[in-house]
């Protein structure tokens, strides 16, 4: 089908009927834009216009479709292959419109989960709805790509495709939770208590702790092998202050302030701001908190964070002997000889340097038993 023939034919009849393009393209419902591009060849009419464009032309469809006045002795040919060509020509277009419909399907629904995991947070259900969504809308999409295969081959491919999209979901996620230690959105079961929020998810179990706290850590458990009961708890943000981060501070001296300073910040009471200075005559170290005491102290904060600061620090630096505590209300003073001495298993902790599993045990876990932390604490600290 020749589009620049039949074009400059349309112009032509046109003329000779005295009318514009904008006179045509009120006549058929079109704009005059539309007019122009077919006479120009860059598009044909559409088909349900076809009969309505060659009445306002004076001419026949076999003209039309030929782009020129037939005699009567090639009528028939060109009716055969006017016919023939229109049916390609109208495959032509349902095929290029069926391209672009899968390709929008395709690529919005990749969109909507893109949007789903930049816009929601990863515990709001709605990020893992959205992709789920976005998801089913693309297969459409992938569905139409294999129509002209077989029943068997489009249920195999149609399976795979949304199988493999869900697997690498899961997956992106499973890497958003562990890189970043936030919920996963594709959790199954979200179980919630005082202390936490447990997401049970394909890959890995998620324990959100101290939730809505500024100690608010996370716990992925890739092996699925924690309970509510066994799981790590800790008052502090474990993340921060947990042995797994502060073992990079140990030094055998006091006085390199750089690491000293690491140290602290990496410590509870470390977020309501403090200056530090060393004593490198006396071996000690003095902290000044930008906080009072008291107004820290619910559920014994304040002894929780002195006890488990002073065990830590003299665990890792080797040869301080004495920690100053100073808040805007009290001073609490400790030396090495009393943790020493009136710790419990405080040697099994700095056993072979620092034992990790021991620390956990005896300083991190005992800072959730509120009998141990009143018996312990003013035993060791002096006011």
């Amino acid at each position: 089908m020749d589009t620049i023939k039949i074009g400059k034919f349309i112009a032509e009849k046109r003329k000779e009927k005295k009318l514009t393009q904008e006179n045509l393209s009120e006549k058929l419902g079109v704009t005059s834009k539309t007019i122009s591009r077919w006479e120009n060849g860059n598009y044909m009419p559409d088909i349900s216009l076809l009969k309505p464009l060659s009445e306002e032309l004076g001419v026949t469809l076999n003209d039309l479709l030929s782009g020129e006045e037939v005699d009567k002795e090639h009528y028939q040919e060109k009716l055969e292959e006017n016919i023939i060509s229109t049916i390609d020509y109208t495959n032509k277009e349902v095929n290029q419109k069926n391209k672009l419909l899968i390709e929008i399907l395709i690529f919005f629904g990749l969109g909507i989960i893109f949007t789903a995991f930049t816009i929601f947070p990863s515990e709001s259900s709605w990020g893992s709805i959205y992709s789920i969504l976005g998801l089913i809308i693309s297969l459409i999409g992938f569905a139409k790509l294999n129509k002209k295969k077989s029943y068997i081959k489009r249920l195999f491919f149609n399976f795979g495709y949304f199988a493999l999209g869900l697997i690498i979901l899961l997956g992106i996620d499973y890497a958003n939770v562990t890189i970043n230690k936030v919920a996963p959105r594709f959790s199954y079961l979200i179980e919630t208590n005082d202390v936490m929020i447990i997401y049970k998810a394909p890959l890995c179990n998620v324990y959100r702790i101290n939730r809505n706290t500024k100690n608010e850590y996370y716990i992925v458990d890739t092996k699925k092998s924690y309970t509510e009961k066994t799981v790590p708890i800790s008052p502090f943000n474990r993340d921060e202050a947990g042995i797994e981060n502060i073992i990079k501070f140990k030094n055998k001296y006091i006085g390199d302030n750089s690491n000293d300073s690491h140290l602290i910040d990496s410590l509870p009471l470390s977020e309501y701001g403090y200056v530090f200075e060393i004593d490198s005559k006396n071996l000690g170290l003095t902290i000044d908190y930008h906080i009072t005491d008291w107004y820290i102290n619910e559920n014994q904060y304040l002894e929780k964070c002195l006890l488990y600061n002073t065990v830590s620090i003299f665990s890792l630096i080797d040869n301080v002997q004495d920690i100053t505590f100073n808040f805007s209300g009290n001073s609490y003073k400790v030396n090495r000889n009393q943790i020493e001495n009136l710790y419990p298993n405080y040697y099994d902790i700095i056993s072979n340097e620092i034992n990790k599993e021991n620390f956990n045990k005896y300083l991190e876990n005992k800072m959730n038993d509120d009998e141990f932390i009143k018996n312990i604490f003013d035993k060791i600290f002096i006011k």
